[in-house]
């Protein structure tokens, strides 16, 4: 009996979270968790950096070599039956690039990826260098990326300063799809915009709450990934995603 249960828990869909820690539990991994067990969803992790972190400011930042960033990966995917792939900070060109790698072989998971820049306190959490390999090389492989209004102008080549063109550029670039997050707009409403090659823009609105709260990016991106690892489909995901960010909000 208890060899039969060790089989059905280790044949449930996971999703493979891909990203750092956060001592504070505000953002990173812990959120990642967090969220995902409030989809019904199990996580199996690949560690790309460990911080020093309260919720004001990151302390310091001590990246996972990306041969052990590669090596957990490819562990988790032979242990579980991962069913979707949520990626969030990777830190450094060479990580971008083994992650990459490990994605090519594994063509068929659905991805999230949070292209986390920065932390909200300001501090980089991507090198420079890596920011063009991320573009050309991994976005292009993942079935959804998630970047907030700061996010969208690094990732695009900067030459534009409207949203739409920025997304654009993007999608002509090979990225398939993209959530603009529009948390650092003005207005009464938050308004993400999904954008797809093809196809009109589709808005998804919600409140503006007052006050911050850190890791929604987090969240947000590991719901959408516990959406698609249950078979749901993007729009529902994303639809189900903010749902849940306006239900965590609200709960304080």
């Amino acid at each position: 009996m208890a060899g039969s249960h060790r089989a059905m828990a280790v044949s449930m869909a996971h999703v493979l979270v891909i990203a750092g820690s956060d001592s504070s539990g505000g953002a990173g991994i812990a959120r990642d968790v967090e969220t995902l067990a409030a989809f019904g969803v199990k996580a199996c992790l690949a560690l790309t950096a460990v911080t020093v972190q309260t919720h004001t400011a990151v302390e310091r930042v001590q990246l996972c070599d990306p041969d052990l960033v590669e090596a957990q990966m490819r562990a988790a995917l032979s242990a579980n039956a991962v069913a979707a792939i949520k990626i969030g900070m990777l830190g450094s060109r060479e990580t971008v690039g083994r992650v990459a790698a490990v994605l090519r072989e594994h063509a068929a998971i659905p991805v999230v990826l949070d292209p986390v820049v920065a932390s909200s306190s300001g501090r980089a959490l991507l090198s420079d260098d890596a920011i063009a390999v991320m573009r050309e090389s991994l976005m292009p492989l993942c079935t959804l990326v998630t970047p907030n209004l700061p996010e969208l102008a690094l990732l695009s080549d900067g030459s534009e300063e409207d949203e739409h063109q920025q997304a654009r550029d993007l999608l002509e670039g090979g990225v398939k799809t993209l959530l603009v997050k529009g948390g650092h707009a003005d207005g009464p409403l938050a308004v993400d915009t999904l954008y797809e090659a093809g196809e009109p823009p589709l808005r998804f609105e919600g409140p503006r709450f007052p006050g911050t709260m850190r890791g929604t990016g987090c969240m947000l991106a590991s719901a959408i990934a516990a959406g698609l690892a249950r078979g749901d489909g993007l729009e529902a995901s994303v639809r189900a995603a903010k749902t849940y960010l306006s239900e965590r909000w609200l709960a304080g």
